[in-house]
């Protein structure tokens, strides 16, 4: 086979690859079967309550004893997204383990309490220090701003983290 030939089904092989991540992050490629843990038999999901984001400046990030992963921008950054953006964090889970902590959702990484009004009350420091939390938030914060659907992000995520123990419910369209 010459170079040319390779050159080209190396071509065929990227632009394959491009497509499928576009439809996914588009919402339009649909998983073939869903092999993600389940709650346990009878267990239930609870149904997720509608949360308010949060307006208006928000409170400052905790003191933590310990360096983060990553420099403290991204990690305000984050925790920025968290607070105003409720309605997609609430339906990615999370894969470092943090369900063992009483976590339901990538959200709660970040926000521990929300007032009524959707105002931030408590920050979890969990996130501050834990760079799996961060990087599923910064990826699903990436695909938001790029103008995707929540439930196509969840399809991103999954995709790409692979199956979580942590039984967190999908947004609906």
């Amino acid at each position: 086979m010459g170079k040319a030939m390779i050159h080209k089904l190396i071509a065929v092989a990227a632009a394959g690859l491009a497509g499928s991540v576009v439809l996914v992050a588009a919402g339009e490629a649909r998983p073939q079967a869903d092999l993600r843990p389940r709650p346990a038999s009878g267990a239930q999901i609870a149904p997720v309550a509608v949360m308010k984001p949060h307006t208006g400046p928000l409170p400052p990030l905790p003191r933590v004893s310990f360096e983060p992963p990553t420099s403290m921008a991204v990690v305000q950054q984050t925790y920025e997204f968290a607070a105003r953006h409720p309605e997609v964090l609430q339906y990615m889970p999370c894969y470092c383990g943090c369900e063992k902590i009483g976590h339901t959702a990538n959200h709660s990484c970040f926000v521990k309490s929300r007032a009524a009004d959707g105002r931030v009350i408590e920050w979890d420091t969990h996130g501050i220090g834990c760079a799996t939390c961060l990087a599923v938030a910064r990826d699903a914060m990436a695909l938001y701003n790029a103008g995707v659907r929540p439930i196509a992000i969840r399809e991103a995520i999954d995709k790409k983290y692979g199956p979580s123990s942590m039984p967190t419910p999908r947004p609906v369209r």
